[in-house]
């Protein structure tokens, strides 16, 4: 039943067209800051955007914070939304089930399928975006541009707006979010665990839309159900009023992941992350498992 869901997954051109779509905004960014010579201001603008003029290495952390905040979001609800609603929607559930396939198993293949696009998705981004930032904003800018006198450029620290800004060391060394320098194996070590962290996050979308999908026969109605949880916890996550609530929203460490660009990694917010988006992924997959094990589909 896995790899029925999986093929199922790689065969549909809705899933190509949203990996596509998703990868195509940093590319479009890229290409207008590799044209324009022109990044936003250090403490302005999406995280690390203001240092991929000078280290196109950076770009793949650029780039996840471009998509994180909506593209990648809506492309894991719309797929998990659809998982078992679209199939009710379709007449097909009852056809899946009339085999000798258990719900639960059914369900846990669904799952496996959201998993897979959501990590297909991540490291799509990565991979392209980390192309295109050599390849369009190289290291090569970097003697050229953002460049302060005496060939140094400035470190890497948090701006207002919580945007890094960023330089090279010398040597062409990639500094942290603390001003070290970072080698090339330490920025993959970096790039992966904050991948890594995204995908988890995209897992808590997930199990609320597959939840919402075993309520409803409308696929729409459960992405945009999940959708409007985020948009929610999103308010309520820069609300002061709701500060007694803000350490338990999903949305509240998302961006936790720029710690990893720190020396040492702050883990503190990584954890907890880690910790309230495995809660919202137990929870709500157990009560996709509860209410599909029982629902009524025979009619």
């Amino acid at each position: 039943m896995i790899a029925v869901e999986l093929f199922k997954l790689v065969r549909r051109l809705r899933t190509w067209v949203s990996v596509a779509l998703i990868c195509l905004l940093p590319l479009v960014v890229a290409i207008f800051i590799a044209v324009t010579h022109i990044a936003p201001a250090p403490g302005s603008g999406s995280a690390f955007l203001s240092a991929v003029l000078n280290e196109g290495q950076l770009y793949p952390a650029a780039a996840l914070a471009l998509v994180l905040p909506v593209f990648l979001p809506v492309a894991v609800a719309v797929v998990a939304g659809d998982s078992i609603a679209g199939e009710a929607s379709t007449g097909t559930l009852r056809y899946l089930l009339a085999r000798p396939v258990g719900r639960t198993k059914l369900l846990v293949a669904k799952l496996i399928a959201v998993i897979t696009f959501a990590v297909l998705a991540v490291v799509a981004v990565t991979v392209t975006s980390y192309a295109t930032g050599v390849l369009i904003l190289g290291p090569s800018r970097a003697a050229a541009v953002g460049t302060a006198p005496g060939g140094l450029s400035g470190s890497i620290a948090p701006g207002a707006g919580g945007a890094p800004t960023a330089g090279l060391q010398p040597g062409g060394a990639v500094t942290s979010l603390s001003g070290t320098p970072l080698t090339t194996l330490e920025l993959i070590e970096r790039v992966l665990g904050a991948m890594a962290f995204i995908t988890v996050s995209m897992l808590g979308v997930a199990a609320i839309a597959l939840f919402l999908s075993t309520i409803t026969d409308s696929a729409i109605g459960a992405a945009m159900g999940s959708l409007a949880a985020l948009v929610i916890s999103e308010i309520l996550v820069t609300l002061n009023a709701a500060s007694v609530v803000q350490p338990y929203l999903p949305t509240r460490y998302w961006l936790a992941w720029i710690d990893f660009f720190r020396q040492p990694i702050f883990w503190r917010d990584i954890q907890r992350g880690f910790a309230i988006q495995a809660v919202y992924v137990i929870v709500f997959l157990a009560a996709a498992w509860a209410n599909f094990a029982t629902r009524d589909i025979t009619t």
